[in-house]
């Protein structure tokens, strides 16, 4: 086990295994996830209010698990076990969905596919630690953009796919790539822990009240960005037919391919929280555009702006928590802030699908731009360490 940062080459080969088994793993999972809104809702006849439990569940799992994983790692003195086990849960889950017949038996799956993320905050600490000030930023962006770049392969083999292939075949082909990227983990990446030994596990007096603020500041953006599902099925009410859903999907992901690794370095250049504030007005015109917007070139618009906005978030927003967190708690700290925003985004969700059903489309984006100015008003007190 290695207790010191590697050497340059080491650290290259490092980043470049973690993006391509990201890669894979987004390739198959956007086979799925650009079609998800679709099958749950006419393949598996689920309502609004369920597309919002599905999603919500799945994604309070993504922070439970990288909490769980992330404090895990710090405590037993491990990393690549639980990146490697994220991308299995992954594969087992896609087999899963295929042989699904009813909303209720996706929902055991959905909970182990976004288990799946106990690879995330473990991943992240690695790549924290063998990084410096100069090119965090541009390495989480580098990882954000395979992501994306996966997607992006994965929607576009999903549109030719599912002219030939029905679904539940197409689902069980998604499981080959996070496969292939158990094992590029498993053959590539050297193990990497802080050195020193933990005699305890992390406390509250251990965050600082800037760390707080800035996780308090995003539980609110997250109770304000509810799920994907519900920007596609809101385009279908705006009159995008059922076949062009995973093409906006496209647009969305290939937007925020596009600008993960200028985000990053942006960041590096000018700032986490300046970036982070840039994210949050994009989407709140996304938000606007689907309460405005009268024809279909306005939510077209809209999707690019959804990719910019995640493009940039996701990659600073990791950048931020792993430099204001306790360097021994690295993992730790990058789960449990995961875990915050995590248990905001089911009542996000849920709320969402519970509004639409009762007030009608534009409720849910009303409601986002409330909580969205809320976040950016928080974020402005918080200071860069």
């Amino acid at each position: 086990m290695v207790s010191s940062p590697l050497p340059s080459h080491e650290v290259h080969k490092t980043i470049r295994t973690f993006g391509w088994a990201s890669f894979l793993n987004d390739f198959g999972a956007d086979m799925i996830f650009s079609v998800w809104p679709l099958f749950l809702t006419q393949v598996l006849g689920a309502n609004m209010a369920v597309v919002g439990l599905v999603d919500g569940v799945g994604d309070m799992m993504v922070s439970l698990s990288q909490a769980a994983s992330g404090y895990l790692s710090d405590r037993i003195r491990k990393r690549k076990f639980f990146v490697w086990m994220g991308y299995f849960f992954g594969a087992v889950a896609r087999l899963g969905y295929a042989v699904a017949t009813s909303w209720p038996m996706v929902l055991p799956f959905r909970i182990l596919d976004r288990s799946g993320k106990i690879r995330s905050s473990p991943r992240d600490a690695i790549v924290s630690d063998v990084s410096q000030r100069g090119n965090r930023g541009a390495h989480f962006g580098f990882l954000r953009m395979m992501d994306n770049l996966g997607a992006v392969c994965g929607i576009v083999a999903s549109i030719l796919l599912i002219r030939i292939l029905p679904l539940r075949t197409i689902f069980v082909l998604a499981a080959i790539p996070s496969l292939l990227g158990v094992l590029l983990v498993l053959t590539r990446v050297r193990d990497l822990v802080p050195g020193g030994k933990i005699f305890r596990g992390i406390r509250l007096g251990d965050i600082s009240a800037n760390l707080t603020l800035y996780i308090v500041a995003n539980a609110f953006l997250e109770l304000a960005t509810f799920s994907y599902s519900f920007l596609l099925l809101a385009a279908m009410a705006h009159g995008f037919a059922v076949r062009s859903i995973p093409v906006l999907y496209l647009i969305f992901t290939v937007a925020a391919t596009l600008i993960s690794i200028p985000a990053g370095r942006l960041a590096d250049r000018f700032g986490r929280r300046t970036v982070l504030l840039l994210s949050l007005l994009l989407w709140s015109m996304v938000t606007g555009l689907f309460v405005t917007a009268s024809g279909l070139t306005g939510i077209a618009v809209a999707f690019v702006l959804y990719g910019l906005h995640k493009g940039m978030l996701d990659p600073v927003q990791k950048t931020l928590v792993a430099e204001l967190a306790p360097k021994q708690y690295v993992a730790s700290v990058l789960g449990g802030f995961q875990l915050v925003v995590g248990l905001c985004s089911l009542p996000a969700s849920l709320i969402a699908g519970l509004l639409w059903d009762r007030y009608g489309l534009t409720a849910p984006f009303v409601a986002s731009v409330v909580l969205t100015a809320v976040a950016a008003g928080l974020l402005l007190f918080v200071r860069e360490e």
